[in-house]
C-alpha cells in the first residue's frame, strides 16, 4: 500500500460536516495555548466521539475503520511490533495479508510512525483506522508478561544457585531495581494488573513454585518455576510490607502499596507456613479506579429503588451478606460514598481498610494491641456520628453494641458471612443476641453473589442442555424455552475463557412488621416460611436466570453461583 498521504484532522472533520469552523477554531486556540491534541479536545468538548473521528479519517483515507472490540488477533503476529513501538506510534499489528501486514492505527496520518513500523516489520503495510481507547486496553492485554516472568524466574533461580541469600542485606541496597527477584516480582505485578486480576498466589509445591491469578473469581496458572525462588519472593514481599522476615512458622499479614503505570496499587498481603514453604496470597485494590455507583454494581431498578429508600433512614441496621470474595465491602462503600456529605458524620471501623474514602474517619482493627472491634465501637459511640460501617460482625459483643447503636439513632452498615438473606436473622440469634434487638434495628438484609459477563467480543448463541432448561423452567416456567442463550467462544479480549467482567446477583429482605414479629417466635421454620413468602420472585436464583435469560450470563454461570444459596 502507498504511504499514507498528510491530512489536517479539523479539516476532515468540518469537511464531512462533524463539526462547525467555529469549534475548529477554538480548538487551534485550545492546541496552541496547551499543545493537547485536536482530536482529544473535540471528544472532550463532546463535539464528536472517538469513533467518529476515527470514522471520518478512514473515509478520507479509503481505509477501513477496525473495531477493535470484535476483533480476534493472535499474539505472534501482534508482537511481530515490540510493545514500546506499540504504545509510542499507537499501532497495532492485527494480521498477515499475503507478503504483507494489516497496522492499525489510532492516527495513519503519522508519517513518522509509518515509516517506523516498516522498517521494523520489514513487510508491506496495509493501513486501518482503530478507537484509541480500545487500542491501548488491547495493548495492555496483548503484551503479557508471561514469557518476561518465566525468563526472569529463571535468572533469579541461577542466581540463588546453592547458596543463601541475605535478603535483609539486600533491603538496604540502593541498585536494588537490578535484582532478579524485583524485576520478577514487577512483572508479576505489572501483568495481574493488565489482565484485572484481584489477587497473586505464590505457593510452593515440592517440585515447584506456582504463580496462579485470579481474574473474574476463578483461578488461571501464570507461570510454574523452581521451588528455590519461592523463599526468596516471601522474603522480599515481607520486606516490602514491613513484615518480620525471621518469622515462617506463624501466619502474618500486611499491606504496601506500588505504583506502576501511574497507576497506585494498594496490595494486601497474608503469608502462611505450608509444607513447602511459606505461601503467599496479596489482595490488589487500584485506587485509581475509585468506587463505582450503585447504579452500576448490577442492582434489578425496583430492588435499587427500595434499597435506598432504607439506607437513607436516619437509623437501623442495614446488612450485606455473601461468602468472601462477593464484592460487600464494595457494595457498602459505593453506599457510603452516595451518604457522604459535609452535614454528615460517617465512621468506619475494619480490618483491614480496602478502600480510602475521603471526608470520612476510618479506623483500621489492631487486635494486636487489643485494639478490637467492639473496643473501637465503644468509642466510636462517643464520636457523634450519624452513619457507622463496621467491617464484619465477627461475635455476640460487636453485634450487640451494633444493633444498639442502629436503636438509638445511628445508621448502621456491616457484613455478615452467611448463604441467603433468609438465614442472616438467624444467624444473629445463633451468635446470642436478644431476638427483640434483631426485630428492633434490622431494616434490611441484602444477599449478593458477583457472576461473570459473557464476553461481547466472541458471544455467540447457543442451545442449553436439557438439565439446565429444566433448572430454569423452576424459575421462569415455560419461558424458558422461549429465550436465546449465549457463551463466550473464547477469544483475545477475555484470554481464552468466554467471560469478562462481572456483575452482582442480589436479594434483598426488608424486616416488615410480620417478619419482625416472627423472629420473636421460637421455632426458626416459622421465620423461614413467613421470609420466603414474602421473597417469593426476589431470590438470588431469579436475578440469576433473569441475567442468562438477557444474554448477560451463561446458565452454567447463573447455576454456579445460585445452586449455593438454596439446594
Amino acid at each position: 500500500m502507498a504511504r499514507p498521504e498528510k491530512v489536517r484532522l479539523g479539516e476532515i472533520l468540518v469537511g464531512q460536516k462533524l463539526v462547525s469552523e467555529e469549534q475548529l477554531k477554538l480548538a487551534l486556540e485550545e492546541q496552541k495555548r496547551t499543545g493537547r491534541k485536536l482530536g482529544r479536545f473535540f471528544v472532550e468538548q463532546g463535539y464528536v466521539t472517538e469513533e467518529q473521528i476515527s470514522e471520518a479519517i478512514a473515509k478520507q483515507l479509503n481505509i477501513p475503520f477496525i473495531n477493535l472490540k470484535f476483533y480476534n488477533l493472535k499474539p505472534e503476529i501482534v508482537r511481530l511490533l515490540p510493545e514500546t513501538q506499540a504504545r509510542r506510534f499507537r499501532a497495532l499489528v492485527m494480521e498477515q495479508k499475503g507478503t504483507g501486514v494489516l497496522v492499525g492505527m489510532a492516527d495513519p496520518t503519522d508519517l513518522f510512525a509509518y515509516d517506523e513500523i516498516a522498517r521494523i516489520v520489514k513487510r508491506d503495510i496495509n493501513l486501518a483506522v482503530v478507537n484509541e481507547t480500545l487500542l491501548l486496553a488491547t495493548i495492555d492485554r496483548m503484551y503479557r508478561r508471561t514469557d518476561e516472568i518465566s525468563g526472569l524466574a529463571h535468572e533469579l533461580e541461577a542466581e540463588l544457585g546453592d547458596t543463601a541469600v541475605d535478603f535483609g542485606a539486600l533491603g538496604q541496597n540502593q541498585s536494588l531495581e537490578d535484582a532478579p527477584v524485583v524485576k520478577l516480582l514487577q512483572s508479576v505485578f505489572e501483568d495481574a494488573v493488565q489482565i484485572r486480576a484481584s489477587d497473586i498466589h505464590i505457593e510452593p509445591q515440592e517440585t515447584r513454585v506456582q504463580i496462579r491469578f485470579r481474574i473474574d473469581g476463578m483461578l488461571h496458572m501464570q507461570t510454574e518455576a523452581d521451588p528455590k525462588i519461592a523463599g526468596a519472593l516471601a522474603l522480599r514481599l515481607k520486606l516490602m510490607s514491613g513484615l518480620d522476615i525471621s518469622e515462617k512458622r506463624l501466619p502474618q499479614d500486611g499491606r504496601f502499596n506500588v505504583k506502576l503505570k501511574n497507576q497506585a496499587i494498594d496490595v494486601r498481603i497474608s503469608t502462611m507456613p505450608t509444607q513447602y514453604g511459606e505461601s503467599v496470597v496479596m489482595r490488589l485494590l487500584s485506587q485509581s479506579g475509585g468506587i463505582p455507583s450503585l447504579d452500576r454494581l448490577g442492582f434489578p431498578a425496583e430492588m435499587l429503588k427500595r434499597f435506598r429508600a432504607i439506607f437513607t433512614q436516619p437509623q437501623g441496621m442495614v446488612l450485606v451478606t455473601g461468602p468472601t470474595g462477593s464484592g460487600k465491602t464494595t457494595t457498602l462503600y459505593s453506599v457510603l460514598s452516595e451518604l457522604n456529605s459535609v452535614d454528615t458524620k460517617i465512621i468506619t471501623v475494619e480490618d483491614p481498610v480496602e478502600y480510602r474514602l475521603p471526608g470520612i474517619n476510618q479506623v483500621q482493627v489492631n487486635e494486636k494491641i487489643e485494639l478490637s472491634f467492639s473496643r473501637v465501637l465503644r468509642s466510636a459511640l462517643r464520636q457523634d456520628p450519624d452513619i457507622m460501617l463496621i467491617g464484619e460482625m465477627r461475635d455476640q459483643e460487636t453485634a450487640q453494641i451494633a444493633m444498639r447503636a442502629a436503636i438509638t439513632g445511628h445508621m448502621v452498615l456491616s457484613t455478615l458471612h452467611t448463604n441467603d438473606a433468609i438465614s442472616t436473622p438467624i444467624r444473629l440469634l445463633d451468635m446470642g443476641v436478644p431476638a427483640y434487638m434483631v426485630a428492633m434495628s434490622v431494616r434490611a438484609v441484602l444477599a449478593q453473589r458477583l457472576v461473570r459477563m459473557v464476553c461481547e467480543s466472541c458471544s455467540t448463541g447457543y442451545t442449553p442442555l436439557p438439565s439446565e432448561l429444566t433448572w430454569l423452567a423452576l424459575e421462569i416456567g415455560e419461558e424458558a424455552k422461549k429465550r436465546q442463550y449465549v457463551h463466550g467462544r473464547g477469544c483475545t479480549h477475555c484470554n481464552g475463557t468466554g467471560f469478562q467482567g462481572r456483575v452482582g446477583v442480589y436479594e434483598m429482605m426488608e424486616m416488615t412488621a410480620p417478619l419482625a414479629e416472627a423472629v420473636n417466635h421460637q421455632d426458626p421454620n416459622h421465620f423461614i416460611k413467613i421470609a420466603r413468602s414474602q421473597m417469593a420472585g426476589w431470590s438470588l436464583r431469579r436475578h440469576a436466570v433473569a441475567l442468562a435469560a438477557n444474554g448477560k450470563t451463561t446458565v452454567a454461570e447463573a447455576m454456579r453461583v445460585s445452586n449455593t444459596v438454596e439446594d
